[in-house]
């Protein structure tokens, strides 16, 4: 059975005027950027037919003219096949919005074929409406296809769910396409803790900290936030006995999740390094070979930093680098102990950014053994 890319135009392959929302000259046609060598990447890479699904309003009357429209969609196609890129079928709707016209998105009109024929075919449930619209998204619920949103706005970041994925940019289509999002989540209960985290590695920094020590959620918010992951964090621990398991079951479970979250490592770039933070120098190299190692040099001299004690920093990473198979480097000097603290968790961050970083055009195992 066929697989699909249902694909917008405007907005989603070429960019949209903001006013007119209408390309009405060649002058006018500009390409979403990369979107022509992902195109190509997929179109070589994976086993989807093209279609090309778009709304234009009143196409064929004098205010869309048809010969101009063909014109002008013409020359984009033709720049898609320097590059080896070709649409299967194209579908495009003349009706307004106020019509209420079946056959304009998110309607399936123009579409019904496939629907006809999913299960026989074509597989729809494998297949995906790309777009900048909400209603690109509504158009893939109908189909009974998943839905890939071509967005950066933060208001359609809480679109993202199991059936629709938000991307800011062709780059992240084509990964996501190519190799799956790179998400997971792990539940830890014993008698001391409760834990719950979820990670999204290819996320925009949001997090989410709970662990009853404010001074560990704000270390933990430093990872999501430099790192570029989503992270969210849930702990009820025992802090009436004291902050021990709390602080080294967090580590465990994090460094399990990102474990998950990696998957088979192809692609990545597998190390990372360093960071200044006002008087100190902190420095985490790190590297995901699934060999686990800590070499920790930095010394704390006061009993806590807020409500953490300093003893638990080196537990901590001791129980991350473990569960997640990392050898972790960390180096730190300085006067200011929170300076210090802080600084060893954000330079963590940035490694971490430069080591989970995905070429999916490399898509090897960053290793000569060929194991990691």
């Amino acid at each position: 059975m066929k697989k699909l890319l249902f694909i917008d135009r405007d907005g989603t392959l070429i960019v949209e005027p903001p006013i007119t929302e209408q390309v009405d000259s060649f002058e006018q046609i500009e390409f979403l950027p990369h979107v022509i060598q992902n195109l190509s990447f997929i179109r070589h890479k994976l086993d989807f037919d093209f279609i090309i699904v778009s709304n234009q309003d009143g196409l064929g009357t004098p205010a869309n003219p048809l010969d101009r429209f063909n014109a002008i969609n013409d020359l984009v196609k033709k720049i898609f096949r320097t590059e080896g890129v070709t649409f299967d079928e194209e579908y495009y709707d003349e009706h307004y919005k106020e019509d209420n016209h079946p056959n304009r998105k998110p309607g399936t009109g123009m579409l019904k074929k496939f629907i006809e024929g999913n299960g026989t075919e074509y597989d729809l449930a494998n297949s995906f409406v790309i777009g900048d619209r909400k209603t690109d998204v509504e158009l893939a619920k109908n189909l009974g296809c998943k839905a890939i949103l071509l967005s950066d706005k933060e208001e359609d970041l809480s679109l993202k769910s199991s059936s629709v994925f938000v991307a800011k940019n062709w780059d992240e289509i084509a990964a996501y396409l190519f190799a799956g999002e790179r998400t997971a989540e792990v539940t830890r209960t014993t008698k001391e803790t409760d834990i719950h985290i979820k990670i999204d590695l290819d996320g925009s920094g949001k997090t989410d900290i709970s662990t009853g020590l404010g001074f560990f959620d704000h270390m933990l918010e430093q990872i999501g936030k430099h790192s570029g992951m989503d992270l969210t964090i849930k702990v009820k621990g025992d802090l009436e006995v004291d902050e021990h398991h709390t602080i080294e079951d967090t580590g465990i479970a994090l460094g399990e999740c990102i474990a998950k979250a990696l998957g088979n490592k192809r692609g990545i770039g597998r190390y990372g390094f360093c960071l200044p933070m006002d008087d100190c120098l902190c420095q985490v190299a790190l590297d995901f070979g699934g060999r686990p190692w800590l070499v920790w040099d930095a010394k704390f001299y006061r009993e806590k930093v807020g409500d953490m004690p300093t003893e638990m920093f080196l537990h901590f990473f001791k129980s991350f680098s473990d569960s997640a198979k990392i050898n972790l480097n960390i180096k730190a000097e300085g006067e200011n102990e929170h300076h210090k603290i802080e600084g060893i968790f954000k330079a963590l961050a940035r490694s971490l950014k430069m080591a989970i970083n995905r070429d999916i055009h490399h898509f090897e195992l960053p290793s000569s053994k060929g194991v990691l």
